[in-house]
């Protein structure tokens, strides 16, 4: 059974608050990311391999791959699972991901989106996605660094 610690939604995927602050606070020793884009761009996970601590290992999956390969985890792999929207979790999750909570901390503003925090901003399709999720009992939380105070995300939706 993989060990999940915690997933965290993400644009910027791995950056300082996922490599320093949140990898000190949940004590993972592994950084997944699962993004259909990186998952193919040396380029950007090099990028992301500087921002993360040296004493963490980062692996680059597609979200098909992390579906396939989460519960071939080493009991010893204690995981900081990272992606981009909620959509990709409920593929996760849906593909028997074992996520138990979600950390939702950038979804960047653009045309058609809702700005809910000072960080998250959502359409109806990520809505109903968080929904769903929820409805799955997965946990969902807005929170950029741990000292600070959650707020459940179906306050908003």
């Amino acid at each position: 059974m993989s060990n999940i610690l915690l997933t965290r939604i993400d644009n910027r995927l791995i950056h300082g608050q996922v490599g320093l602050t949140w990898i000190n606070h949940i004590g993972a020793n592994l950084i997944l990311v699962a993004d259909d884009e990186v998952a193919y761009d040396d380029i950007q996970q090099n990028l992301m391999d500087m921002a993360a601590p040296s004493t963490v290992d980062t692996r680059y999956f597609t979200i098909q791959e992390t579906i396939d390969k989460i519960h071939k985890a080493a009991d010893d792999q204690l995981i900081f699972l990272v992606t981009r929207t909620p959509e990709n979790v409920l593929k996760m999750v849906e593909g028997g991901v074992p996520i138990k909570k979600v950390n939702i901390s950038n979804m960047h503003f653009k045309e058609g989106k809702k700005q809910i925090s000072s960080t998250v901003s959502i359409d109806e399709k990520d809505a109903e996605a968080f929904r769903k999720l929820h409805k799955l009992g997965v946990e969902l939380e807005i929170r950029r660094v741990p000292d600070e105070r959650k707020k459940d995300i179906l306050e908003f939706i």
